[in-house]
Protein backbone atom coordinates (compact mmCIF):
# COMPACT_ATOMS: atom_id res chain seq x y z
CA UNK A 1 0.00 0.00 0.00
CA UNK A 2 1.52 3.29 -0.83
CA UNK A 3 1.67 5.91 1.52
CA UNK A 4 0.64 9.68 1.44
CA UNK A 5 2.74 12.37 1.15
CA UNK A 6 2.04 13.92 4.75
CA UNK A 7 2.46 10.42 6.56
CA UNK A 8 5.39 10.69 4.92
CA UNK A 9 6.63 14.03 6.23
CA UNK A 10 5.41 13.06 9.17
CA UNK A 11 7.45 9.77 9.63
CA UNK A 12 11.13 11.87 8.44
CA UNK A 13 10.51 14.28 11.30
CA UNK A 14 9.70 12.12 13.97
CA UNK A 15 12.95 9.85 12.71
CA UNK A 16 14.99 13.34 12.71
CA UNK A 17 13.81 13.96 16.57
CA UNK A 18 14.76 10.45 17.39
CA UNK A 19 17.88 10.91 16.25
CA UNK A 20 18.51 13.80 18.17
CA UNK A 21 17.77 12.10 21.13
CA UNK A 22 19.14 8.51 21.12
CA UNK A 23 22.15 7.99 20.09
CA UNK A 24 23.77 7.31 16.68
CA UNK A 25 22.44 4.15 15.14
CA UNK A 26 25.27 2.60 12.93
CA UNK A 27 24.86 3.56 8.95
CA UNK A 28 23.74 1.12 7.55
CA UNK A 29 26.04 -0.37 4.55
CA UNK A 30 24.90 1.34 1.12
CA UNK A 31 24.35 -1.78 -1.25
CA UNK A 32 25.66 -1.24 -4.09
CA UNK A 33 24.53 -2.45 -6.79
CA UNK A 34 25.40 -5.81 -8.04
CA UNK A 35 27.43 -5.75 -11.18
CA UNK A 36 26.37 -6.46 -14.79
CA UNK A 37 26.93 -10.34 -15.65
CA UNK A 38 28.51 -11.20 -18.87
CA UNK A 39 25.72 -12.26 -21.30
CA UNK A 40 26.02 -15.97 -21.76
CA UNK A 41 26.88 -17.30 -25.18
CA UNK A 42 23.37 -18.79 -25.53
CA UNK A 43 22.11 -15.52 -24.95
CA UNK A 44 23.63 -13.62 -27.57
CA UNK A 45 21.66 -11.52 -30.16
CA UNK A 46 20.73 -14.12 -32.33
CA UNK A 47 20.19 -13.01 -35.82
CA UNK A 48 17.01 -11.76 -36.94
CA UNK A 49 14.26 -14.07 -37.51
CA UNK A 50 13.03 -12.28 -40.73
CA UNK A 51 16.30 -13.12 -42.40
CA UNK A 52 17.28 -16.36 -43.30
CA UNK A 53 19.95 -19.03 -41.92
CA UNK A 54 21.69 -18.43 -45.26
CA UNK A 55 21.56 -14.63 -45.01
CA UNK A 56 23.36 -14.99 -41.71
CA UNK A 57 26.21 -17.35 -42.63
CA UNK A 58 26.92 -15.31 -45.49
CA UNK A 59 27.36 -11.84 -43.01
CA UNK A 60 29.89 -13.72 -40.98
CA UNK A 61 31.95 -14.67 -43.37
CA UNK A 62 31.99 -11.47 -45.35
CA UNK A 63 32.98 -10.17 -42.54
CA UNK A 64 36.02 -12.04 -41.88
CA UNK A 65 39.25 -11.05 -43.02
CA UNK A 66 40.25 -11.94 -46.68
CA UNK A 67 43.16 -9.88 -46.85
CA UNK A 68 46.45 -11.17 -49.34
CA UNK A 69 48.50 -12.77 -46.10
CA UNK A 70 45.36 -14.77 -45.22
CA UNK A 71 44.88 -16.26 -48.66
CA UNK A 72 48.52 -19.02 -48.76
CA UNK A 73 46.98 -20.11 -45.50
CA UNK A 74 43.21 -20.64 -46.61
CA UNK A 75 44.41 -22.27 -49.49
CA UNK A 76 46.69 -24.72 -47.34
CA UNK A 77 43.99 -25.33 -45.15
CA UNK A 78 41.47 -26.27 -48.07
CA UNK A 79 44.62 -28.72 -49.53
CA UNK A 80 45.53 -30.26 -46.14
CA UNK A 81 41.72 -31.10 -46.02
CA UNK A 82 41.91 -32.53 -49.23
CA UNK A 83 44.57 -34.71 -48.88
CA UNK A 84 42.85 -35.79 -45.21
CA UNK A 85 39.77 -36.93 -46.75
CA UNK A 86 41.50 -37.98 -50.11
CA UNK A 87 39.58 -36.15 -52.17
CA UNK A 88 40.81 -34.20 -55.67
CA UNK A 89 40.56 -31.16 -56.44
CA UNK A 90 37.64 -30.00 -58.65
CA UNK A 91 36.92 -26.72 -58.66
CA UNK A 92 36.44 -24.57 -61.68
CA UNK A 93 38.85 -22.06 -60.52
CA UNK A 94 41.73 -24.21 -59.68
CA UNK A 95 44.86 -24.61 -61.53
CA UNK A 96 45.09 -27.90 -63.67
CA UNK A 97 47.73 -30.27 -62.13
CA UNK A 98 50.80 -30.13 -64.04
CA UNK A 99 51.71 -32.99 -66.79
CA UNK A 100 54.22 -35.80 -65.49
CA UNK A 101 57.05 -35.24 -69.09
CA UNK A 102 57.08 -38.30 -71.01
CA UNK A 103 60.34 -39.83 -70.60
CA UNK A 104 62.24 -40.34 -74.65
CA UNK A 105 62.39 -43.51 -75.32
CA UNK A 106 63.13 -43.50 -78.47
CA UNK A 107 65.67 -46.17 -79.83
CA UNK A 108 67.55 -45.83 -83.34
CA UNK A 109 67.07 -48.21 -86.02
CA UNK A 110 65.25 -50.67 -86.39
CA UNK A 111 63.72 -53.48 -84.54
CA UNK A 112 64.44 -56.78 -86.68
CA UNK A 113 63.74 -58.98 -83.94
CA UNK A 114 62.42 -58.61 -79.91
CA UNK A 115 64.38 -56.68 -78.40
CA UNK A 116 66.76 -56.29 -80.76
CA UNK A 117 67.51 -53.33 -83.20
CA UNK A 118 69.92 -53.07 -85.95
CA UNK A 119 70.98 -49.26 -86.59
CA UNK A 120 72.38 -48.87 -90.56
CA UNK A 121 74.60 -46.38 -92.52
CA UNK A 122 76.63 -45.68 -95.56
CA UNK A 123 79.72 -43.31 -96.16
CA UNK A 124 79.98 -42.93 -99.90
CA UNK A 125 84.14 -43.41 -100.85
CA UNK A 126 86.24 -45.44 -102.55
CA UNK A 127 87.26 -48.78 -101.80
CA UNK A 128 91.21 -49.88 -101.76
CA UNK A 129 91.99 -51.29 -105.23
CA UNK A 130 94.12 -53.81 -104.25
CA UNK A 131 95.25 -56.07 -101.86
CA UNK A 132 96.41 -54.32 -98.43
CA UNK A 133 99.80 -55.33 -97.06
CA UNK A 134 99.77 -56.69 -92.97
CA UNK A 135 103.61 -56.03 -93.16
CA UNK A 136 102.52 -52.68 -90.43
CA UNK A 137 101.41 -55.90 -87.80
CA UNK A 138 104.44 -57.83 -88.77
CA UNK A 139 103.31 -60.35 -91.03
CA UNK A 140 105.48 -59.59 -94.23
CA UNK A 141 104.21 -61.71 -96.52
CA UNK A 142 100.93 -61.68 -96.15
CA UNK A 143 97.69 -59.18 -97.94
CA UNK A 144 93.98 -59.29 -97.82
CA UNK A 145 91.38 -58.22 -99.39
CA UNK A 146 89.67 -54.64 -98.31
CA UNK A 147 85.98 -56.51 -98.38
CA UNK A 148 86.98 -59.38 -96.58
CA UNK A 149 87.78 -56.81 -93.42
CA UNK A 150 85.68 -56.06 -90.63
CA UNK A 151 85.99 -53.52 -88.25
CA UNK A 152 84.60 -54.35 -85.52
CA UNK A 153 84.01 -52.62 -81.54
CA UNK A 154 81.48 -54.02 -78.90
CA UNK A 155 79.78 -51.73 -76.15
CA UNK A 156 79.99 -54.05 -72.72
CA UNK A 157 77.88 -53.76 -69.35
CA UNK A 158 81.38 -53.27 -67.44
CA UNK A 159 85.29 -53.86 -68.28
CA UNK A 160 85.82 -56.39 -65.89
CA UNK A 161 84.79 -58.82 -68.00
CA UNK A 162 83.92 -62.00 -66.80
CA UNK A 163 80.64 -64.46 -67.29
CA UNK A 164 78.78 -61.45 -65.58
CA UNK A 165 79.84 -58.71 -68.82
CA UNK A 166 77.95 -58.90 -71.50
CA UNK A 167 77.90 -56.65 -75.32
CA UNK A 168 74.61 -54.87 -75.58
CA UNK A 169 75.89 -53.15 -78.39
CA UNK A 170 78.12 -54.62 -81.89
CA UNK A 171 79.59 -52.27 -84.57
CA UNK A 172 80.79 -53.79 -87.75
CA UNK A 173 82.28 -51.60 -90.85
CA UNK A 174 83.00 -52.72 -94.11
CA UNK A 175 84.00 -52.06 -97.41
CA UNK A 176 80.76 -52.67 -99.67
CA UNK A 177 79.92 -51.81 -103.12
CA UNK A 178 76.27 -51.23 -102.64
CA UNK A 179 73.99 -51.75 -105.96
CA UNK A 180 72.23 -48.22 -105.09
CA UNK A 181 74.70 -46.19 -104.00
CA UNK A 182 77.68 -47.02 -105.27
CA UNK A 183 80.90 -48.36 -103.39
CA UNK A 184 81.63 -46.92 -99.92
CA UNK A 185 81.73 -48.17 -96.39
CA UNK A 186 79.01 -49.79 -94.78
CA UNK A 187 78.22 -49.55 -90.85
CA UNK A 188 76.20 -52.08 -88.84
CA UNK A 189 74.79 -51.68 -85.39
CA UNK A 190 73.26 -54.55 -83.10
CA UNK A 191 71.48 -53.25 -79.87
CA UNK A 192 69.58 -54.94 -77.52
CA UNK A 193 66.73 -53.52 -75.10
CA UNK A 194 65.98 -56.35 -73.35
CA UNK A 195 68.48 -59.07 -71.67
CA UNK A 196 66.52 -61.80 -73.87
CA UNK A 197 67.69 -60.34 -77.32
CA UNK A 198 71.48 -61.70 -76.58
CA UNK A 199 70.75 -64.71 -78.12
CA UNK A 200 69.31 -62.99 -81.55
CA UNK A 201 72.49 -60.64 -81.32
CA UNK A 202 74.65 -63.06 -81.52
CA UNK A 203 72.73 -65.38 -84.40
CA UNK A 204 72.72 -62.39 -86.62
CA UNK A 205 76.37 -60.78 -85.72
CA UNK A 206 77.60 -64.70 -86.83
CA UNK A 207 75.59 -64.17 -90.60
CA UNK A 208 77.56 -61.08 -91.13
CA UNK A 209 80.88 -63.49 -91.26
CA UNK A 210 82.12 -65.37 -93.94
CA UNK A 211 85.30 -67.96 -93.64
CA UNK A 212 87.45 -65.36 -95.44
CA UNK A 213 86.47 -62.24 -92.54
CA UNK A 214 89.74 -61.28 -91.03
CA UNK A 215 88.63 -59.11 -87.60
CA UNK A 216 90.38 -55.70 -86.94
CA UNK A 217 89.79 -53.84 -83.74
CA UNK A 218 91.77 -51.72 -81.43
CA UNK A 219 92.32 -53.90 -78.39
CA UNK A 220 89.82 -56.25 -79.54
CA UNK A 221 92.10 -59.42 -79.42
CA UNK A 222 92.67 -58.94 -75.70
CA UNK A 223 89.11 -57.87 -74.46
CA UNK A 224 86.51 -57.60 -77.41
CA UNK A 225 86.47 -61.08 -78.82
CA UNK A 226 87.24 -62.99 -75.52
CA UNK A 227 84.10 -61.43 -74.58
CA UNK A 228 81.89 -62.46 -77.22
CA UNK A 229 83.38 -65.87 -77.66
CA UNK A 230 82.44 -66.40 -73.57
CA UNK A 231 78.98 -65.01 -74.62
CA UNK A 232 78.60 -67.54 -77.80
CA UNK A 233 79.58 -70.33 -75.14
CA UNK A 234 76.92 -69.29 -72.71
CA UNK A 235 73.98 -69.09 -74.89
CA UNK A 236 75.15 -72.56 -76.65
CA UNK A 237 75.51 -71.56 -79.78
CA UNK A 238 78.84 -71.99 -82.15
CA UNK A 239 82.02 -69.93 -81.94
CA UNK A 240 82.45 -68.02 -85.00
CA UNK A 241 85.17 -66.18 -83.90
CA UNK A 242 88.12 -68.55 -83.01
CA UNK A 243 88.55 -69.61 -87.09
CA UNK A 244 89.06 -66.49 -88.00
CA UNK A 245 91.96 -63.87 -88.50
CA UNK A 246 92.33 -61.15 -86.86
CA UNK A 247 94.82 -58.12 -86.86
CA UNK A 248 94.70 -56.12 -83.97
CA UNK A 249 95.71 -52.39 -84.78
CA UNK A 250 96.55 -51.54 -81.27
CA UNK A 251 99.88 -53.14 -81.35
CA UNK A 252 101.09 -51.26 -84.78
CA UNK A 253 100.28 -48.11 -83.36
CA UNK A 254 101.85 -48.55 -80.24
CA UNK A 255 104.87 -49.36 -81.94
CA UNK A 256 104.83 -46.24 -83.64
CA UNK A 257 103.60 -44.00 -81.61
CA UNK A 258 105.03 -44.94 -78.17
CA UNK A 259 106.12 -41.67 -76.41
CA UNK A 260 105.00 -39.59 -79.54
CA UNK A 261 102.32 -38.32 -77.73
CA UNK A 262 101.05 -38.71 -74.36
CA UNK A 263 98.83 -42.09 -74.42
CA UNK A 264 97.60 -44.32 -77.48
CA UNK A 265 94.42 -44.31 -76.59
CA UNK A 266 92.05 -44.33 -79.67
CA UNK A 267 90.66 -40.87 -78.95
CA UNK A 268 94.40 -39.55 -78.96
CA UNK A 269 95.10 -41.25 -82.05
CA UNK A 270 92.52 -40.01 -84.21
CA UNK A 271 92.70 -36.64 -82.84
CA UNK A 272 96.19 -36.36 -83.44
CA UNK A 273 97.11 -38.65 -86.43
CA UNK A 274 93.74 -38.28 -88.30
CA UNK A 275 92.90 -34.81 -87.24
CA UNK A 276 89.31 -36.15 -86.17
CA UNK A 277 87.54 -33.69 -83.35
CA UNK A 278 84.34 -35.62 -81.42
CA UNK A 279 81.96 -33.11 -80.43
CA UNK A 280 79.37 -33.69 -77.98
CA UNK A 281 80.69 -37.69 -77.19
CA UNK A 282 80.16 -39.88 -74.56
CA UNK A 283 82.77 -41.54 -72.95
CA UNK A 284 83.03 -45.10 -73.49
CA UNK A 285 82.81 -45.57 -69.44
CA UNK A 286 79.58 -44.04 -69.49
CA UNK A 287 77.96 -46.39 -71.85
CA UNK A 288 77.21 -49.24 -68.88
CA UNK A 289 75.00 -46.44 -67.58
CA UNK A 290 73.59 -45.51 -70.58
CA UNK A 291 72.25 -48.88 -71.20
CA UNK A 292 71.29 -50.30 -67.33
CA UNK A 293 69.04 -46.90 -66.96
CA UNK A 294 67.37 -47.02 -69.96
CA UNK A 295 66.51 -51.14 -68.96
CA UNK A 296 64.83 -49.75 -65.47
CA UNK A 297 62.82 -47.40 -67.21
CA UNK A 298 64.57 -44.67 -68.11
CA UNK A 299 64.88 -42.22 -70.97
CA UNK A 300 67.17 -43.14 -74.65
CA UNK A 301 68.79 -39.96 -74.37
CA UNK A 302 72.31 -41.11 -73.51
CA UNK A 303 72.03 -44.59 -75.23
CA UNK A 304 71.64 -42.89 -78.61
CA UNK A 305 74.95 -41.13 -77.48
CA UNK A 306 76.47 -44.58 -77.51
CA UNK A 307 75.48 -45.73 -80.34
CA UNK A 308 76.80 -42.95 -82.20
CA UNK A 309 80.16 -42.98 -80.00
CA UNK A 310 80.54 -46.69 -81.31
CA UNK A 311 79.55 -45.57 -84.73
CA UNK A 312 82.39 -43.43 -84.87
CA UNK A 313 84.71 -46.23 -83.42
CA UNK A 314 84.23 -48.33 -86.34
CA UNK A 315 84.77 -45.50 -88.99
CA UNK A 316 88.02 -44.60 -86.83
CA UNK A 317 88.76 -48.21 -87.17
CA UNK A 318 88.81 -48.04 -90.85
CA UNK A 319 90.56 -45.35 -91.15
CA UNK A 320 93.62 -46.07 -89.09
CA UNK A 321 94.19 -49.13 -91.01
CA UNK A 322 94.67 -47.32 -94.05
CA UNK A 323 96.73 -45.30 -92.82
CA UNK A 324 99.06 -47.55 -91.03
CA UNK A 325 99.36 -49.17 -94.49
CA UNK A 326 100.30 -45.99 -96.59
CA UNK A 327 102.83 -44.74 -93.14
CA UNK A 328 104.21 -48.88 -93.85
CA UNK A 329 105.23 -48.47 -97.48
CA UNK A 330 106.66 -45.22 -97.07
CA UNK A 331 108.74 -46.75 -94.67
CA UNK A 332 109.65 -49.32 -97.62
CA UNK A 333 110.48 -46.82 -100.08
CA UNK A 334 112.77 -44.68 -97.56
CA UNK A 335 116.22 -45.02 -98.13
CA UNK A 336 116.94 -45.63 -94.17
CA UNK A 337 114.49 -48.54 -94.60
CA UNK A 338 117.19 -50.76 -93.42
CA UNK A 339 118.03 -48.98 -90.44
CA UNK A 340 116.38 -50.63 -87.12
CA UNK A 341 115.47 -47.52 -85.76
CA UNK A 342 113.58 -46.15 -88.02
CA UNK A 343 111.44 -49.65 -88.85
CA UNK A 344 109.86 -49.96 -84.77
Amino acid sequence: MSLSLDKLRLLRRQAGDAKAVAPAAPALPVVEAAPQLPVAANDAKQPDTARSVFAWVEKEIRHKPTGVASAPRQAADAMGLRRLLGVRGRGVGSAPAPRTRALDRNLPGTEIEPGLHLIESFLPQEIPPAPLSLAFAKREQQHVAPCDLLFFDTETTGLAGGTGTRAFMIGAADWHLDPRRGPGLRIRQLMISTMAAETAMLRTFTSWLSPTTVFSSYNGRSYDAPLLKTRYRLARQRDPITALDHVDLLYPTRRRYRGVWENCRLATIERQLLKIVREDDLPGSEAPSAWLRYLRGGDAVNLRRVAEHNHQDVVTLAQLFIRLVEQEALADMSPLADCPSWRR
